[in-house]
């Protein structure tokens, strides 16, 4: 099975989390997988950019700390490392995620 490189919790720095979720998309992704509290796979969710992109983006917020991705067979699944990021960062998710949702529910482009 193939692992993927992931952060230490020393590691990881709030400059990283923070550039990681200031794209639009990443924050997407954070918000999708926020909202689904599971393991998603890549494909679940749903981004206007290409493949490649989606890749880039989801290379990012694994290497700043913000998620984990694991192989579930040839599928790469997705959480948040959500009690990491709290322990370093308390409230800076949960601010994340309900902002991002408040801008999706007013109709702006996620």
């Amino acid at each position: 099975m193939r692992d993927l490189a992931h952060p230490d919790v020393t590691e990881i720095r709030l400059e990283a989390v923070l550039h990681a979720l200031a794209d639009p998309q990443r924050l997407e992704i954070v918000r999708c997988l926020a909202v689904a509290d599971r393991e998603v796979p890549c494909s679940e969710v749903d981004l206007a950019v290409s493949k490649s992109t989606i890749t880039h983006h989801y290379r990012v917020l694994r290497e700043a700390g913000v998620i984990r991705q694991v192989y579930r067979g040839t599928a790469k699944m997705n959480s948040l490392r959500r009690d990491d990021l709290d322990a370093l960062f308390p409230g800076l998710l949960d601010s994340v995620i309900r902002a991002a949702c408040r801008r999706r529910d007013v109709g702006h482009p996620a």
